[in-house]
């Protein structure tokens, strides 16, 4: 194999060949992942992803199965308004500023795309309640857009494999979209994702379970995964 492969690649410590591998373990596991939020539009989409910051996507679905019966689309939700969101969604972390959030989003969607959700990240981000996490979600799920959107998961398992190591979410991001080869670029923010969620836990990451593990830089893995590991 050329040495050009092999050798490591500016903005990770895997040399390109353990990237190749990673992604295509991950890949044949899971060809096609998505998102585990429940919905039927780009517009319930958007909303659930805005309502999942510091909550579980468990916990979002669970409120939004009643709260998008009741407010399907953007018009339907604010029609519905500030209070009568918020009844629906009391079981969510700040749910209060979430309401309002959706309800104000739910407006400009109205006002300024005729109820639809745009695809640019300018307009995306323009959007109440809209960073560029949520702003890559959408790009990615409803777009297919190659983004990559990192949340706590993603950034504990760039920095933990040596994938992608920084300091700040917009370091990994700029890591990741770096390192991660093009052909992967489409699927990677949903494989990291899942594999961060129920292999590469927080805590007591399933070292044992893991399909990557040889290609991991982490120095506290083990076999049994009975180590605990800090987020980095």
């Amino acid at each position: 194999m050329p040495a050009a492969t092999i050798r490591p690649l500016e903005r990770s410590r895997l040399s390109a060949r353990q990237i190749d591998v990673l992604f295509e373990r991950l890949a044949a596991r899971d060809p096609n992942p998505t998102t585990e939020l429940e919905y039927d539009s780009p517009f319930q989409l958007l909303v659930a992803v805005v309502l999942s910051a510091q909550t579980t996507d468990r916990a979002v679905n669970r409120a939004t199965r009643a709260l998008f019966a009741a407010a399907p689309t953007a018009a339907a939700m604010v029609a519905l308004g500030e209070a009568g969101i918020a009844a629906f969604i009391t079981t969510i972390g700040l749910y209060r500023t979430k309401a309002r959030n959706v309800l104000a989003l739910s407006r400009q969607l109205l006002e300024r795309h005729g109820g639809q959700v745009p695809r640019t990240r300018a307009e995306l981000e323009a959007l109440p309640g809209v960073g560029r996490k949520t702003a890559n979600v959408i790009l990615n799920t409803v777009f297919g857009e190659p983004t990559i959107a990192v949340d706590t998961h993603i950034f504990r398992l760039a920095n933990r494999t040596g994938l992608a190591p920084g300091d700040t979410v917009k370091e990994v991001e700029a890591g990741l979209m770096s390192v991660v080869p093009e052909r992967f670029r489409r699927h990677a923010h949903h494989w990291l994702i899942l594999h961060g969620r129920y292999v590469c836990t927080a805590r007591k990451p399933r070292c044992a379970d893991c399909i990557i593990r040889d290609c991991c830089q982490f120095p506290q893995k083990t076999l049994d995964g009975a180590t605990a590991a800090s987020e980095r």
